[in-house]
């Protein structure tokens, strides 16, 4: 009972005296003998710390002299106790297993812990960096590896936050085979077909070939349009305007056989060209029209005048609206894919969006340094539209205009005439007039160069693209038509184009 008496206090903090020196009056469990506890004074040639000896059903405190460090925890998973996870450690003879759970465990082990689980890093500490750790009984001893799941170590490299692995870890896996790099797709360098166009104006403010989701070309060659059919090659001579007005644009409805025709006198023709006969003509413009853009049955026509008008080939007027703002020529016009917005270029170096019910633009862009005649819009994404200057110009643009932000610039060097998208691939085809008349394919949005494809004399001032997607016609003022295969089919990118595959070689329009 007089134990009881003795501050508990003193066991919990204990000094260096009470260490030193037995007392005759200890607190012990009930459970324990006085004599079961000895408490040893060390010897100058041994370890500066005692050695404890409790049994092993006792509980001791560690020495006060022992320095505890407290600093804060950096976790690692390197050689970690894989017992938790119910891994095997590693092992040479996982890779003859017939089963094949070794090669998995390991390629495991890999993916979680990194591809330096055979060497392990030790814990850096002060005793560390001596080179020694004091043992028990006073042996000093080198630091063996812990097995914890939480060791000190320096900072590993981290992967790189475009990892393509889910794990994040970029590095050869045991086991992995790792696939070969895809090898870029080849674009073939020559026209598979050429035609000859006669007439077919150098000017780079007109738009006069259009290719219709009937696989049928239309082509605008002085004052007269002409139909080629790409599966019989069959050629037609749908009208002749006579010697007082000139062909300046052509555009096919989105669906059907109607084909608008824009004049120099400022009409507007509807022809059918399943039959060959004109449908009607409207009037309103005051001079040429070089643009026509179909959004169903709403026909939008762009002319010298500066005007674009919205005409309903249902209605009985021959325009619904008029829109303003352009103070140069309207030399390009582009409905988007969901009919809902209408971009128009022009010789002021503007480039517009409408809505369906403006006549004033919501959105301008005044980027351009020249003429903006190439448009178009991307069939991947939404509000996406891509947009050419001309030769004081020469870069294309890209903007967002669902948040009316300006994307990316690239300049290509020359005039651009034209721009298409890719149906099938997330790319995209420009067509350049001075200084090299080159036709480049690009990926987006990376616009990395695909294929760099030359063969015309002049200004490629016209293009068009297949129903299928993957050809485009090219015109120029060299009086041609060159067909190209660019772009891979929708299933496959080794699929060639059955447009004109079975007719190579140069034939002529008309």
């Amino acid at each position: 009972m007089e134990d009881s008496a003795t501050p508990s206090s003193s066991m919990e903090n204990p000094s260096p005296s009470t260490l030193r020196r037995p007392s005759s009056h200890l607190n012990l469990p009930p459970n324990m003998s006085r004599v079961a506890l000895s408490i040893q004074t060390p010897s100058p040639s041994s370890s500066c710390h005692p050695d404890l000896t409790p049994p092993a059903s006792s509980y001791h405190h560690p020495p006060a002299s022992t320095t505890i460090y407290s600093d804060r925890f950096i976790p690692s998973r390197a050689s970690s106790n894989f017992d938790l996870f119910n891994i095997s450690p590693p092992s040479t003879s996982y890779a003859n297993r017939e089963d094949g759970s070794g090669a998995y465990s390991a390629l495991l082990r890999t993916v979680l812990f990194g591809p330096d689980l055979h060497a392990p890093i030790s814990p850096v500490t002060p005793e560390k960096l001596s080179g020694d750790w004091p043992g028990i009984n006073g042996i000093h001893s080198p630091i063996t590896p812990s097995r914890n799941i939480f060791r000190f170590k320096t900072e590993s490299q981290r992967s790189s936050p475009y990892s393509v692995s889910p794990v994040g870890f970029d590095g050869t896996l045991p086991g992995v085979i790792p696939s070969p790099p895809k090898t870029p797709r080849k674009v073939p360098r020559s026209p598979y077909k050429v035609l000859d166009a006669p007439a077919l104006q150098d000017d780079f403010y007109l738009n006069l070939v259009d290719w219709s989701s009937n696989n049928v070309l239309a082509v605008g060659l002085g004052n007269c349009v002409y139909l080629w059919n790409a599966c019989s090659s069959k050629v037609t001579k749908l009208c002749d305007l006579g010697m007082d007005d000139g062909v300046c644009s052509v555009g096919w409805a989105q669906r059907g056989t109607h084909l608008a025709v824009g004049t120099t006198l400022g009409k507007v023709q509807i022809w059918d060209a399943s039959r060959c006969r004109r449908v009607r003509t409207m009037e309103g413009h005051r001079m040429r029209v070089g643009a026509l853009a179909w959004s169903s049955s709403l026909l939008s026509s762009g002319s010298r005048d500066k005007i674009i008008f919205q005409r309903d080939i249902r209605a009985q007027e021959d325009s619904v609206s008029k829109l303003t703002g352009h103070k140069s020529e309207v030399c390009g016009l582009k409905w988007s894919y969901d009919n809902r917005e209408l971009a128009s270029g022009g010789n002021d170096n503007r480039l517009f969006v409408w809505n369906q019910h403006s006549t004033q633009p919501v959105l301008k862009y005044c980027e351009h340094t020249a003429a903006v005649k190439a448009i178009a819009w991307s069939p991947h994404l939404h509000g996406l539209l891509a947009s050419g200057g001309g030769t004081a110009d020469r870069c294309i643009r890209f903007w967002n205009t669902t948040l009316n932000t300006h994307l990316s610039c690239m300049d290509t060097g020359s005039q651009v005439c034209n721009l298409v998208w890719s149906k099938n691939v997330n790319e995209l085809v420009s067509t350049h007039g001075y200084s090299q008349n080159q036709i480049i394919v690009w990926r987006y949005p990376t616009m990395s160069k695909l294929a760099t494809l030359t063969g015309h004399t002049f200004r490629v001032l016209y293009l068009a693209i297949s129903p299928d997607g993957q050809t485009i016609v090219t015109g120029a003022g060299d009086e041609t038509l060159r067909f190209w295969n660019v772009f891979p089919s929708p299933k496959s990118q080794n699929t060639d184009s059955e447009i004109g595959a079975s007719s190579l070689g140069r034939t002529q329009i008309r």
